[in-house]
């Protein structure tokens, strides 16, 4: 699959998640060293956003709308995910107030179980996956163009409709 950065053309290889897949397991930390897995977010429908570099003006409005998501919709789990190191991550979450899940994967163990990862790029594409309670993809949006922002509200939809 490709994606553009700016209208720079990058290939994702490997095949992406899609909608009816099972989601694939993963073990990644959050800012205060909880491990998760994807056994902590079964049970209700669930968001993962994935950012590319969350210190980047897109990355940064996505996890915030989905922050004020979080803090409104309690019957869904959120989760953001990028490859920033911890530290990145917590200096980003503190300058700005975010205060969901945030997980970082710098060794990208998830960006290779879901096939997001774009090596030339040396990020994770920007992505929306949309679970339901038993961990089925219910929406996928692997955003075409990295620079751009994802339908939030595709995806917030897709979570209700599996509550």
């Amino acid at each position: 699959m490709q994606v553009t950065r700016k209208g720079t053309v990058y290939e994702m290889p490997g095949d992406q998640p899609r909608v009816g897949d099972i989601a694939h397991d993963f073990r990644l930390k959050s800012l205060d060293d909880t491990e998760y897995t994807l056994a902590d977010f079964l049970g209700k429908p669930t968001i993962i956003s994935v950012v590319p570099d969350i210190d980047t003006r897109v990355c940064a409005l996505q996890t915030k709308r989905f922050n004020q998501e979080a803090s409104q919709l309690d019957e869904i789990h959120f989760v953001t995910i990028s490859n920033n190191t911890k530290e990145e991550q917590e200096q980003w979450c503190g300058k700005e107030g975010v205060d969901m899940i945030v997980l970082h994967d710098p060794a990208n163990t998830f960006g290779e179980a879901y096939q997001i990862m774009i090596p030339e790029f040396g990020h994770f594409a920007r992505a929306i996956f949309v679970l339901d309670a038993d961990g089925v993809m219910r929406h996928v949006e692997i955003v075409p163009e990295i620079a751009q922002e994802p339908d939030y509200q595709a995806a917030i939809d897709a979570a209700k409709a599996n509550l």
